[in-house]
C-alpha cells in the first residue's frame, strides 16, 4: 500500500480581522506591522509602532523589503485594495508569513486599537474617488457643447475599470505626487529600511 506524501505549505489567513491584530500588536517582538499609505495619510493617523512604507516605495524595492521580514507581517492601509497590492509584489519575491488588516486603520480603530492622529488629510481613496466623480461630471457638462467630450467620460470608466481587473490605481499614484499627499519629508527607500527592525535570525 502506497501512503502519499503531502507537502506542508504556508497556512497563514491572507487577511486578519482588526481584534487579531490588536492582540498581535501586544508582542511588538513577534510582529511588524507596515503601514503602505501615503506619508500624508500616515501623518493622519496610524497604529503606534507601525512603519509607514508607500505601496509605490515598496512596489520598485519589494525583494530589499523582503529581506528584513523575518517574522510576522501585517500589511495595512485604507481600506485594504492597496495592502492587497503590497502582499503580492512581497510575495512575488519570496517573503513570507503575510497578511492584510481588514478594513485598514478605520476597522482597527473602531474595534477599539489604539491610533495617533496628527493632521487631519482625506485619505487616498476618497480622493480618487472625488476627483474621477469630477471629471466624469465635467465631461459629461462639456458634452453639451462638445459632443467629442463625452469620450473623457468613457476614458475614466475604462480606466476605472482596469484599476479594478488589476487591483492597481494610476490616479492614486498621481495625486500620491501631489504637496497635499506629501508627509513632513521624503524619504529615501534607506531610510526606511533603516527604520525597520533588524532581523533576528541573520546569518
Amino acid at each position: 500500500m502506497t501512503t502519499a506524501t503531502s507537502t506542508t505549505t504556508s497556512t497563514a489567513p491572507e487577511t486578519v480581522d482588526a481584534t487579531t491584530v490588536i492582540d498581535w500588536a501586544r508582542r511588538p517582538d513577534d510582529v511588524t506591522i507596515i503601514d503602505v499609505r501615503t506619508p500624508a495619510e500616515f501623518e493622519t493617523v496610524h497604529i503606534p509602532g507601525s512603519y509607514n512604507v508607500p505601496v509605490t516605495l515598496l512596489g520598485e524595492h519589494a525583494d530589499q523589503f523582503a529581506a528584513r521580514l523575518d517574522r510576522k507581517v501585517v500589511l495595512v492601509c485604507q481600506s485594504g485594495a492597496r495592502a492587497s497590492q503590497a502582499r503580492q509584489r512581497l510575495a512575488g519575491v519570496g517573503a513570507q508569513n503575510l497578511h492584510i488588516l481588514e478594513g485598514g486603520v478605520p476597522a482597527y480603530a473602531a474595534a477599539g486599537g489604539e491610533v495617533i492622529r496628527g493632521r487631519s488629510r482625506w485619505a487616498m481613496d476618497r480622493q480618487v474617488r472625488l476627483t474621477a466623480g469630477s471629471l466624469v461630471l465635467a465631461s459629461i457638462l462639456a458634452s453639451l457643447k462638445v459632443p467629442a467630450a463625452r469620450f473623457a467620460a468613457g476614458g475614466i470608466g475604462a480606466g476605472l475599470t482596469f484599476a479594478a481587473l488589476t487591483d492597481s490605481c494610476a490616479m492614486s499614484k498621481v495625486l500620491g505626487l501631489l504637496p497635499y499627499n506629501k508627509g513632513p519629508a521624503d524619504r529615501t527607500v534607506h531610510e526606511v529600511l533603516g527604520e525597520l527592525p533588524a532581523q533576528r535570525f541573520a546569518a
